[in-house]
């Protein structure tokens, strides 16, 4: 099986956008070793920016919001973005849509694997032990429902139903909840997601009663996908000013932030469940990143300075399913151990955390240069 996500088929494309694979790479950097070098840092010097920095590296317990909880659903939204210059294209060469409609399940699906490899890996184990729910089984999932609407619904109706599926997901647990529980119950037993997922996902659940990559909050996770389409569809018209496309950008992810908080009086943001104000956050957030890199790198021509993170987000499925293969630990230690002795005591975690980065980015450096891409 030949490798690459939704935006390495946007590598093959003549309009390709480099402020793309950046934008990826700054994304997946952190989960790939950035964020323990910021934690190591903060225990090691309790600097206020640093701490600050360190609790913004974590996931909230239930309700609320931190910088951390961007990763996942950016990559989503990214993954909508290449759409339009993937399936699109195809599109427009002339391929069925029944042809790319199997390709996009075949995508979503194979992802849903992955997630399940990531989770279990490659042992035969009772049901009852499997985790199915999974981020990247959501990314699939979400995915793959988002480009079926693409591929046989106008933009207008794209847009209808990224309002449809949030709109409808926050009136379903406004109005229903688990058994015993009032309606509108939004804690971790109460809710109606968790509800259903205890009822129909198979297995084990992340939390024992609620799973945050469950079947039922994958509906809004869909809009998510949706959103990037959307966006992708803006970025690829040739007509429009490139000044144009990034003013767009900067006003619908302003306005989603605005209403993200407004919602969240009635809905609170919650990764959890995915819910309607936390669509419009992480929407808004992205939307405001798409438009600072497409700004820099598109639009004024700044490209180099992006070449570090290009190279993880040319590779963003390989590095993140590594960890399963490779035991970069122990070979951090076999390189550098000299240098964690020489470190000392205090500084020995942060020199370990930078190497740690550094030794994943090199291998990503020769995959790189040996065009060497993992492709779904």
């Amino acid at each position: 099986m030949a490798a690459t996500t939704q935006a390495d088929d946007f590598q093959a494309t003549p309009t390709r956008l480099q402020s793309l694979d950046a934008l990826r790479g700054f994304d997946m950097v952190w989960i790939m070793g950035l964020e323990p070098i910021v934690k190591e840092i903060a225990k090691a010097t309790h600097w206020g920016a640093f701490e600050w920095a360190a609790i913004q590296l974590d996931h909230p317990a239930w309700n609320g919001f931190h910088f951390y909880d961007l990763i996942f659903p950016m990559f989503l939204f990214m993954a909508g973005v290449s759409v339009p210059f993937s399936v699109g294209r195809a599109l427009e060469k002339g391929t069925s849509r029944n042809k790319l409609l199997w390709r996009v399940i075949k995508r979503g699906l194979i992802l849903v694997i992955f997630g399940l490899i990531y989770n279990n890996g490659l042992n035969i184990q009772p049901i009852a032990n499997i985790r199915f729910g999974s981020v990247l089984g959501r990314i699939g999932l979400a995915y793959m429902f988002a480009a079926i609407i693409y591929l046989y619904a106008a933009e207008r109706w794209q847009i209808f139903w990224f309002w449809f599926f949030i709109i409808a997901y926050w009136l379903i647990l406004k109005f229903c909840s688990a058994p015993g529980f009032p309606h509108g119950d939004l804690t971790m037993p109460g809710n109606f997601a968790s509800y259903v997922d205890r009822c129909l996902l198979p297995g084990k659940l992340y939390l024992g009663i609620h799973d945050p990559e469950g079947i039922f909050s994958t509906i809004p996770a869909i809009s998510t996908g949706l959103l990037g389409i959307i966006t992708g569809i803006t970025l690829k018209k040739t007509g429009l000013p490139q000044m144009t496309k990034v003013i767009r950008m900067v006003t619908a992810g302003v306005i989603f932030l605005v209403l993200a908080q407004v919602w969240n009086i009635d809905f609170p943001i919650n990764k959890n469940l995915w819910t309607s104000s936390f669509v419009l956050n992480v929407g808004g957030i992205s939307l405001l990143l798409m438009a600072l890199f497409y700004y820099i790198i598109d639009v004024k021509g700044h490209v180099k300075w992006a070449f570090f993170f290009k190279v993880i987000g040319m590779n963003s499925i390989l590095i993140y399913m590594s960890t399963h293969f490779i035991d970069w630990e122990h070979t951090n230690t076999a390189f550098f151990n000299w240098l964690f002795q020489l470190a000392g005591n205090l500084w020995a975690p942060v020199v370990a955390a930078i190497t740690y980065l550094a030794i994943k980015w090199l291998f990503l450096l020769f995959m790189y240069r040996k065009k060497v891409f993992l492709r779904v």
